[in-house]
């Protein structure tokens, strides 16, 4: 009787070697460009929310102006603690529609865009400039304060924008804070400032370098007077509402 062939073994296919997966550089690229602006944006989202309750510390201009004199003089101090006359003095001579706009004063930007003149930068700018930012001309810069101030704005209240920005504004050389200002000129806390001290002191911005409260010029004492007007002004037309009790 023939015997029967033995069944054949069945050869395993070969197993095709993996194909190597192509690194792509760009591709590579644009998703941590994308992971880090998602991060940055996020952080310093954060970091908005952190300082509506939070009293900054310091700031980068400040560290920088420590840096460079050796040391500053500073002290926070609660917006309750400061004369009301300060707030609408500071509000008069640098932005006087504060309460209504949301960070961003379109009209008087279209209006030094078409004199070709500076001063369109509104309180709540120069609060996201000297607490985030740094000093500058620069477009990187303003497109970053651009984005900020309306969230600031969208975050914080009014009344916390206004606190903040007397307690960071630079005065004199390493006199940073409204504090430090009453007493460095005239000797006195920041809820004793008169209204013509009040006024001086905003009268030197935003040059505090270049002018004195102390020893003003006749442009400060000018400049002065206006703003005394221009506070006595909003106070009765209802354009310090939004920061005072």
């Amino acid at each position: 009787m023939a015997k029967k062939a033995a069944p054949k073994k069945k050869t395993k296919a070969k197993a095709k070697p993996k194909e190597r997966q192509r690194i792509r550089p760009i591709r590579w690229l644009l998703r941590w460009v994308r992971r880090v602006v998602f991060l940055t944006i996020a952080g310093l989202l954060l970091w908005i929310v952190a300082y509506s309750v939070i009293n900054p510390p310091t700031t980068p201009y400040i560290v920088a102006e420590r840096f460079r004199v050796g040391s500053i003089d500073r002290h926070w101090v609660p917006l309750e603690e400061i004369a009301p006359v300060m707030a609408r003095s500071v509000v008069a001579a640098e932005d006087a529609n504060f309460c209504n706009h949301w960070g961003l004063d379109l009209a008087a930007i279209k209006v030094a865009m078409d004199t070709g003149n500076g001063g369109a930068s509104t309180i709540s700018q120069q609060v996201v400039k000297n607490a985030y930012l740094w000093h500058g001309r620069s477009w990187f810069r303003k497109a970053a304060e651009a984005f900020m101030t309306p969230a600031v704005e969208a975050v914080w209240t009014k009344r916390r924008i206004i606190e903040v920005y007397l307690n960071i504004v630079e005065f004199d050389e390493g006199i940073f804070g409204v504090e430090a200002a009453a007493r460095h000129y005239f000797g006195v806390g920041p809820d004793q400032l008169s209204a013509t001290q009040a006024a001086r002191l905003a009268a030197i911005l935003p040059n505090p370098k270049g002018r004195s409260a102390s020893n003003p010029s006749n442009f400060v004492r000018q400049r002065t007077r206006a703003i005394m007007d221009g506070a006595a002004t909003i106070r009765a037309d209802g354009r310090s509402a939004c920061f005072e009790d």
